[in-house]
């Protein structure tokens, strides 16, 4: 390829992307909300107590708003799907009302006040609608089009760089490095050490690395990138992500729990969380459950943790073209273009931190307090169709059998095991406010 044809190229990635459209969606919603063109979402309210029923969350006059606020949804993840998945704008305009009406039901029994005192909000009954449909009847192939996990995520992530301005964001990432860039290398290193020492994994070294990665990074987007930079088969990599996706759903429902129960201060789990979780949407629905505190603190360390994906994809790359299929040295040399680091950093990230400058150090104090209570709106409700669409798309017969117990299995309950001891005692170290001070 020419230098003209990979200029060309790289220019199209910046509409033909996912990634991408998440930073552009984020952007347009910002925009129009503080150029006054769109104003908060109407969602139901809450209900459940002094004796307001269900129908007092969703009264009559409200309905128009809902509709208005389903619409602007959908045009807004349109625009996107048209650019990058033409072929699908139609079966996407026919999917995503179906997606949206369970949004809407998740946000309505998520309003139910004696619940959500126990964390049992929008968010978990938004990934218990879907599991049901999954798990049970199946999830229909007429609504997949609509499911866009990824995409309703980044741009929500996005969106949430306008609440934490950029002075604070500096101070907690200060204190995440600790946890995100400290603990991670040591599971990763770990649970590859483990898994050729112990595990005898020698002729699955691509999914060892791709499993470690999921683990002690994030998820699915590091076992794809370390799978991808490893050459392991795309059965393997699949495997690393079930077994990821299953253990990520117990653990962003699970840990709240022990958080709560063990008595450890929100910023501390909030930091805890953070770091171990496998999934950004899953770190930011699990710190729901706290409080909005763990939210920006529990998000700022994983964003921290998704920039080392581009980082360990390209040493991992480097490393597996210097050795044989049976990890033996070689005398061939890298040739691993230092662009791996940027192809593989999450582009999200880029539209985060750009949405904490504008607000931190552009926009007047007036128009970002009046924008800001449109902005978390939408972004708590792109939350919420992505959970939908996490449960639509987790099958667990279907996970279970790609992962068929065994080594995987094993390996990544070690490490995970591992991952949690040293993150709950970084967290303490740098988040608990007895060792460094806290920037709140």
């Amino acid at each position: 390829m020419s230098q003209v044809e990979e200029k060309r190229s790289g220019w199209k990635k910046l509409i033909n992307l996912e990634d991408w459209w998440a930073v552009w969606l984020g952007l347009i919603v910002i925009v129009a909300v503080v150029a006054g063109r769109l104003t908060s979402p109407v969602l139901p309210g809450r209900w459940g107590q002094n004796g307001n029923g269900i129908l007092s969350a969703i009264p009559p006059e409200m309905l128009t708003g809902i509709l208005i606020t389903g619409v602007v949804s959908f045009v807004v993840f349109a625009i996107a799907v048209y650019f990058y998945g033409r072929k699908s704008l139609g079966q996407f305009m026919v999917a995503f009302p179906m997606v949206f009406v369970l949004a809407i039901a998740a946000e309505l029994l998520g309003g139910y006040e004696p619940l959500r005192h126990y964390g049992i909000n929008n968010v978990i009954w938004a990934l218990l609608l879907g599991l049901i449909i999954s798990n049970t009847i199946q999830t229909p192939q007429v609504i997949k089009a609509a499911v866009r996990t990824e995409l309703y995520i980044k741009t929500g992530l996005v969106l949430l760089g306008t609440s934490i301005l950029f002075n604070r964001m500096l101070a907690l990432g200060a204190l995440g490095l600790g946890v995100a860039w400290m603990v991670t290398p040591i599971v990763l290193v770990f649970m590859y050490w483990f898994s050729q020492k112990y595990l005898k994994m020698q002729e699955q070294r691509g999914l060892a690395i791709a499993v470690a990665s999921a683990t002690s990074v994030c998820g699915v987007s590091a076992a794809i990138a370390a799978g991808t930079a490893a050459k392991a088969k795309k059965e393997e990599i699949s495997l690393a992500i079930s077994v990821t996706l299953i253990f990520t759903i117990i653990m962003m429902v699970a840990m709240p729990a022990v958080i709560r129960l063990a008595g450890i201060p929100d910023v501390v789990g909030g930091a805890w969380l953070g770091g171990t979780i496998d999934a950004t949407g899953a770190v930011v629905a699990s710190a729901s459950m706290l409080s909005e505190q763990a939210v920006e603190i529990a998000s700022v360390i994983k964003m921290i943790q998704n920039i080392l994906i581009g980082v360990i994809a390209f040493a991992i790359a480097v490393v597996w073209v210097s050795v044989d299929s049976k990890g033996v040295a070689t005398t061939e040399k890298a040739k691993v273009s230092p662009m791996e680091i940027w192809n593989r950093l999450p582009k999200f990230i880029i539209g985060f931190v750009l949405a904490s400058l504008v607000f931190s150090f552009v926009l007047p104090d007036a128009t970002v307090s009046q924008a800001s209570g449109a902005i978390n709106g939408f972004r708590n409700f792109f939350f919420t169709l992505a959970f939908v669409s996490i449960g639509l798309e987790s099958n667990f017969k279907k996970m279970a059998a790609l992962v068929k117990g065994g080594s995987p299995v094993v390996l990544y309950l070690v490490g995970q095991t591992m991952n949690l001891g040293l993150t709950l005692l970084a967290a303490y170290i740098f988040f608990s406010g007895r060792f460094f001070p806290l920037p709140f």
